[in-house]
């Protein structure tokens, strides 16, 4: 799998515009005006689906699969901005959740965090 992470981000980054890749803040930038932009196209197909009758679909589920390959296309802008790897993300997020839910999800631990826990 690190092969994959590693071949994605080279990919992206020779998919990306010189503008955003001129320096750190530029890369940061693309990615979170990126992140959320993709992610409202995202969120825009489940809107349709719950509160205006569109059904779930193998096409609506491929337009959301599609939109959620843009996000992870702006996390990896975010992580050259980081100077981080797709990989050190995934394993940051695994050791945080696994901080946060010892013993699995536990909707009084998403409500009540520790005081470090972001």
């Amino acid at each position: 799998m690190n092969n994959l992470l590693e071949d994605y981000q080279k990919f992206v980054d020779s998919t990306t515009s010189a503008e955003s890749k001129k320096d750190r803040l530029a890369r940061l930038n693309t990615a979170a005006i990126g992140i959320c932009a993709e992610g409202g196209e995202f969120a825009e197909i489940v809107k349709k689906i719950l509160f205006q009758g569109k059904p779930l679909t193998e096409d609506s589920m491929l337009h959301m699969k599609k939109e959620l390959g843009d996000v992870m296309w702006y996390i990896a802008q975010g992580c050259y901005g980081l100077d981080i790897s797709l990989e050190s993300v995934i394993l940051e997020n695994i050791k945080k959740l696994e901080a946060r839910y010892p013993y699995g999800f536990e909707a009084i631990r998403s409500e009540n965090r520790e005081v470090e826990d972001i």
